[in-house]
């Protein structure tokens, strides 16, 4: 059986896991559970954010090493249960390696929810947040509504591929500037709740959580990593709330909290 075909298949499963936000253990579990299940003598893998390094050993001591670069970082947690439960499956089950191709393209293939599907829910949990924060339900609909706007403009924005740092700061003055013109308008009762509530959509809860289990796990360079990339999109949304008030302020002289 052909190491490269092998070794090309793993990776491409530990690219998909990588890409929809999987913790690097599992990453690298999941590679070296489908390279056993093919009879691999050893293998070793080495796995960042960013990228992903495998090398394993054939029966014949050859040694076949690849790379793989990640450059898009996702949320997608059926696609890692779906790559983790095939990476299982096959510790009992026989299967070509090319039928694992064809189940690892179909799940790397699956149509995601649709733009509206995202974008309800998404304002959803804005307005829910807020409630959840001690608003009131005035304060829920416009969250509602900043959920909607902040859900479009990510969308459009990574569909032409800008850094998530931009996304982020303007995703967090779209949501400053809309609480405070509705706090003008009389509409919003607690501003601070409201703009609270809409940024969680913001918040990278899962590159925390990540950075947390990794560190624990021992992959220090992904935990520190992790952390950081975290870090700064909580800068960026800061950056985009604060210059949005610091504006506010200038030209109407406060934000009636």
């Amino acid at each position: 059986m052909s190491t490269e075909k092998i070794i090309n298949l793993a990776a491409y499963a530990g690219k998909i896991l990588l890409q929809s936000g999987a913790e690097i253990y599992r990453v690298e579990e999941t590679m070296n559970k489908i390279c056993t299940a093919f009879n691999v003598k050893e293998a070793e893998s080495f796995v960042t954010p960013t990228g992903i390094i495998i090398s394993i050993t054939g029966e014949d001591e050859k040694i076949t090493s690849t790379i793989k670069r990640i450059q898009v970082r996702t949320v997608d947690l059926r696609k890692i249960s779906e790559v983790n439960d095939l990476s299982r499956t096959l510790q009992y089950k026989n299967f070509s390696l090319e039928e694992v191709a064809d189940k690892l393209k179909k799940i790397d293939n699956e149509k995601k929810h649709s733009d509206l599907f995202l974008i309800f829910f998404s304002a959803v949990a804005a307005g829910f947040f807020t409630l959840i924060f001690g608003g009131t339900f005035r304060d829920f609909s416009v969250s509602f509504f900043i959920g909607i706007i902040i859900k479009i403009f990510s969308i459009i924005i990574s569909r032409l591929e800008i850094n998530d740092f931009f996304l982020n700061m303007v995703g967090g003055a779209i949501a400053a500037f809309i609480a405070l013109l509705f706090k003008k308008l009389g509409v919003v009762v607690y501003l601070d709740k409201t703009i609270i509530g809409s940024i969680m959509l913001l918040v990278p809860g899962l590159a925390i959580t990540n950075a947390v289990r990794d560190t624990i796990a021992g992959d220090l360079v992904s935990g520190v990593s992790r952390a950081l990339d975290a870090f700064f999109t909580a800068v960026a949304i800061a950056a985009g709330t604060g210059l949005v008030f610091k504006i506010w302020i200038n030209f109407f002289g406060g934000t009636g909290l």
